[in-house]
């Protein structure tokens, strides 16, 4: 099949050759699991040489994103599918925009639709968020970060759509980090214990700990950590915290972060904001594919 031209650039939205080949997993699989044996619908109405040619429509305002993973579940259907984007990725857009144009093989087409704008409004959604996010806290210090909140399977997606609405990748996994949360600690009995644990298992990991009180924060900057996280606190106490602290460890804000309060915690001086919202609860963007009127041509009858 055609390659497809994934958004790719310098910035936090580059997708590289690793990254594109699990898209292309998980967007077969999303197929595999909508067409199965076959679109028993359209394969049973539609004339097997009939074309068709229609538009990708934005129904609402915001950020759309997932243009060429909308393509690819198209072209993996069918690579004589013709995708024209009409505007780029991140790109905020309004109520009626076009934002593609689409014309081959209408079977492809009407079989490939559901899976293709699946993908294009749950990333358009999770972009649009990130993006009210990352307005809202512009101006300080802070980056907003994604969490593993993510929707079962598709966490390349949901954490692409983010870098694309301009917000930042925590760890990808369990794999990539090392971040000794309460329940590490509970079960081990004490931080420092915890702490000298996970660096004798491996020295070059980062360490990132999670305080639910100040104490433990005091605790962490004594051991010497270089990134905390600070669950669920108060105003008050992310003040206090970056203070004690005094630039000797990066200092993340988690838990019940909104649109309403992210400004007031970015302002008190922590660097990372980490909202879980971003991908477990975004709102679905709406859009629609509209086919051009008498774009179906049919075998006569």
């Amino acid at each position: 099949m055609n390659t497809i031209q994934f958004y790719n650039d310098n910035s936090e939205a580059a997708v590289d050759q690793l990254e594109q080949n699990g898209i292309t997993a998980c967007v077969r699989h999303a197929l595999e699991e909508d067409i199965g044996t076959g679109d028993v619908t359209t394969n049973q109405i539609v004339d097997a040489e009939a074309t068709i040619r229609g538009v990708i429509v934005a129904k609402q305002e915001g950020v759309v994103t997932g243009l060429d993973i909308a393509q690819l579940a198209f072209q993996l259907v069918d690579e004589k599918v013709a995708f024209k984007t009409l505007v780029d990725e991140g790109t905020g857009v309004v109520s009626r925009q076009y934002l593609a144009e689409i014309e081959g093989p209408a079977r492809a087409i009407l079989s490939a639709e559901r899976t293709a704008l699946n993908f294009l409004s749950r990333m358009s959604g999770i972009a649009t968020l990130t993006d009210r996010f990352v307005h809202a806290v512009r101006g300080t210090q802070a980056v907003i970060l994604d969490t593993r909140k993510t929707a079962p399977g598709l966490r390349i997606i949901d954490k692409l759509a983010v870098r694309r609405g301009g917000g930042t990748n925590h760890r990808m996994g369990l794999f990539d980090m090392i971040l000794i949360k309460d329940n590490h600690i509970d079960t081990v009995g004490l931080l420092g214990q915890a702490v000298q644990r996970a660096r004798a298992a491996n020295e070059q990991s980062e360490i990132e700990v999670e305080a639910r009180t100040l104490g433990e924060v005091e605790q962490a900057l004594e051991l010497g950590v270089k990134r905390i996280l600070l669950d669920n606190m108060t105003i008050e106490m992310l003040r206090e915290a970056v203070r004690l602290s005094a630039g000797r460890a990066e200092l993340e804000a988690s838990g019940n972060i909104t649109l309403e309060n992210v400004r007031e915690i970015a302002a008190t001086g922590v660097k990372y904001i980490s909202v879980g919202a971003l991908t477990h609860s975004a709102p679905a963007f709406d859009v629609s594919l509209k086919y051009v009127k008498d774009s179906y041509t049919r075998r006569d009858m």
